[in-house]
């Protein structure tokens, strides 16, 4: 999976007010309100919360371009319900007028997925510095009703700096506890009678060339429509053309059904027939540019044609200040849809593929995915989507990834990329029986090399998981040369589990190399975990504390510190730090983080260094870690290095000496006794031994007995991981 970040395209669409219309009708009474709301202080939340067609965004955009004080804009969309991708869109709408936030931030919303509250408190912390007055609008919320991003925005309020205040611009309320900021004069609010348009206001939206309306039509008009922006801007379009504007304002209606109608017999109708063969077309960009309105119509005058439609008609609206991008209203959109599928058929699938092949060259990947799962190509959507997905999971919009990969119907149980992406997914998210059902049905299919190399990735994670060094060795050892900085980490950190340190330097070497490259944060702060390790292991305890801090300080950078893996670099810091409080600290932290891993390698190597740090310092809570640390290391099949550490803790503390592998080995082990070793990093029991050698059980616990004595061990699993420190698997 290509890891290069990219930067959507229609981005700063996002971040921009709409384009007030044409003609456009000024709100004063509704701005006296939003001006009464930023003024006083303790009033961070304005509602403002309508039916579709009320008129929030023209009335918000035209708003915020009077106001003397820094405003910021961002226009969410469904996939937003993402809570990184909600979080990162915050973030780039704000740095546009508070200088330096989206680096005091922006790498954080990578982990707004798992707990939004790091994100919150490095944008309030960032506002709070500048006591200038700021408003931050957030249109069309009513599409973002997932729970984790409602409760992260529920924080913000609750956190704001009193220069900060949030507008909600949404066609039904937010689950939010508007209650509560109402009791507390914390909240504004302009509802769907506050926006119904007045008599005179009215007048000035459907106004002709100079030519009023007589005022009974006026009244029988704002009747008809209630006052709803949408129905009279509806009604204005037929006005300018009727020779009877007193008939069609008798024949107008206000309601939602009526107007659909209304739009497909006048304003359809009347549309020329080119014009009307582009407006169906288009009907498949939920956002669109001129030369994207040539891709996919076949045309060469996109520039014209939208500077001409956006000119005469309110339905479409521009979306930013240069009147490069546009999309139409919502209402229109539907009902171009619905007319666009009952007569272009097929053709749909065809516009779909012209707007992705743009997309794929031009514009905006996920959006080029989007195109090309509604065309169908399922095949092709699911490469770009593997092209991307590892920068989208980087940067913590896992449920995005997980959106596009629902839609691919059942080619995703079958697709090696895509159960190779849910099996990352699963294995992120801590449900290991999940991506080991993936990895085992990716296995079964016909791979390329970058696939397979995912496949030598995912089996070594799980070999760590389950607490089997020796399954990962075996992985590691039929890999070819890694594909990307994950598989270089992956097969460098089995070989330090292993204590085979020589040939993990140069893999180790490869993934931080990759991930500078790659942008991947995660390897960035992984992989000097196990060179610590390594150093440590090596007796290179400057180095080791050096790798351990910059690990930590990489994880803090980009707010993944509290990423499980990152226990071993607490770990190392805890047996290397000079201060014993802050080793002590660091023991303890290690050990709680790895209590969330989804391995036990990384859980047996981080309680086994909290019990020797602590123990050593004589606390309380010692013994238990150290007893906790055994239990986990039993669970293991093979634990690695980390059995013969756990065994010279326990032996310390019981005043044992065990000398060590390179001492004891006085004497060679017979050909007998090599043939049983190698069957002792798997799950074989002794009487399975003696099967597969044709042996008796007596036999083989003879020769078990002898190597212990001539490695200088006192188990299975640190005689595994003893004869590795010799050479001898």
């Amino acid at each position: 999976m290509d890891r290069g970040s990219t930067i959507p395209s229609l981005a700063a669409t996002k971040l921009s007010a709409p384009t007030p219309p044409v003609r456009l009708v000024q709100r004063g009474r509704l701005h006296a309100v939003l001006d009464a709301a930023v003024a006083a202080r303790g009033r961070r939340t304005v509602l403002v919360s309508a039916p579709a067609g009320a008129g929030k965004s023209t009335l918000l955009s035209d708003w915020l371009s009077r106001r003397e004080e820094r405003g910021a804009w961002l226009q969410l969309d469904r996939f937003d319900r993402d809570p990184a991708r909600f979080w990162a869109a915050v973030v780039a709408s704000l740095d546009r007028v508070v200088e330096g936030l989206d680096d005091a931030v922006g790498a954080a919303t990578s982990q707004a997925a798992l707990d939004p509250s790091p994100v919150v408190a490095r944008i309030v912390n960032a506002i709070a510095i500048d006591a200038r007055p700021l408003v931050l609008v957030l249109d069309d919320l009513h599409l973002v009703e997932e729970p984790a991003v409602l409760d992260g925005l529920e924080h913000l309020l609750a956190m704001a700096p009193p220069q900060l205040v949030v507008v909600l611009a949404t066609r039904v309320d937010p689950a939010l506890p508007l209650g509560r900021l109402r009791v507390r004069g914390e909240l504004a609010e302009v509802r769907a009678a506050d926006l119904r348009f007045n008599a005179d206001e009215a007048r000035a939206l459907v106004e002709v060339d100079g030519d009023a309306l007589d005022v009974d039509d006026l009244a029988t008009l704002c009747e008809r429509t209630e006052g709803w922006a949408a129905g009279l801007v509806l009604a204005s379009l037929s006005l300018a053309s009727a020779q009877d504007r007193s008939g069609v304002v008798a024949a107008f209606r206000g309601d939602d059904r009526l107007v659909v109608d209304y739009l497909s017999e006048e304003f359809l109708s009347q549309q020329e027939s080119g014009d009307r063969d582009r407006l169906l077309r288009t009907s498949v960009l939920e956002r669109f540019s001129a030369p994207l309105v040539d891709a996919v119509c076949g045309t060469d005058d996109g520039w014209a044609w939208l500077r001409r439609m956006a000119a005469t008609n309110q339905m479409v609206i521009s979306l930013d200040r240069t009147a490069t991008w546009f999309r139409y209203h919502h209402l229109l959109s539907d009902l171009l849809l619905l007319e666009a599928r009952a007569e272009l058929g097929d053709e749909l699938e065809a516009l779909h593929r012209a707007a992705a092949t743009w997309h794929e060259s031009y514009g905006d990947p996920h959006d080029a995915v989007e195109h090309r799962l509604a065309a169908g190509d399922l095949d092709i959507a699911i490469d770009l989507l593997w092209d991307h997905a590892a920068d989208l999971m980087n940067r913590g919009q896992i449920r995005t990834v997980v959106g596009q990969l629902e839609r691919l119907g059942p080619l995703r149980r079958r697709h090696p990329r895509s159960l190779l992406m849910d099996g990352w997914i699963a294995l992120l998210a801590g449900r290991a029986a999940d991506a080991w059902r993936c990895l085992d049905a990716a296995r079964e299919e016909d791979l390329d090399e970058e696939e397979a190399g995912h496949v030598v990735a995912l089996t070594i994670m799980r070999g760590l998981a389950e607490g089997d060094v020796a399954a990962a060795l075996s992985a590691a050892a039929a890999s070819g040369p890694p594909v990307d900085s994950t598989q270089a980490m992956a097969l460098g950190g089995v070989l330090v589990h292993a204590g085979k340190h020589d040939e993990a330097r140069g893999r180790l070497a490869e993934a931080a190399a990759a991930a500078l490259e790659e942008r991947h944060l995660f390897v960035q702060a992984a992989t000097p975990i196990y060179q610590a390790i390594s150093d440590l292991e090596q007796g290179r305890d400057a180095s080791a504390l050096q790798h351990a801090r910059q690990s930590v300080a990489v994880a803090e950078r980009n707010a993944l510190e509290r990423t499980p893996q990152l226990a071993l670099a607490h770990s190392i810091i805890a047996r290397t730090a000079d201060d014993p409080a802050e080793c002590a600290a660091a023991a303890r932290h290690g050990a709680a983080l790895a209590r969330g891993a989804p391995g036990r390698i990384t859980l047996a190597y981080a309680l086994t260094s909290a019990a020797d740090v602590l123990c050593d310092l004589d606390a309380p809570d010692g013994p238990d870690i150290l007893a906790e640390a055994r239990r986990v290391v039993d669970r293991c099949v093979d634990p690695g290095i980390t059995a013969p550490y756990l065994g010279r803790v326990e032996a310390r503390l019981g005043d044992v000496v065990v000398p060590s592998a390179a001492q004891a080995m006085v004497e060679p082990p017979t050909e007998r006794e090599i043939a049983v070793l190698r069957h002792l990093p798997t799950r074989l029991s002794q009487r399975e031994i003696a099967g597969q050698l044709f042996v008796s059980l007596n036999t083989v616990k003879t020769h078990t007995r002898s190597l212990y004595r001539k490695l200088g061990v006192g188990t299975r699993k640190e005689a595994v991981q003893a004869a590795r420190d010799v050479g001898l698997l």
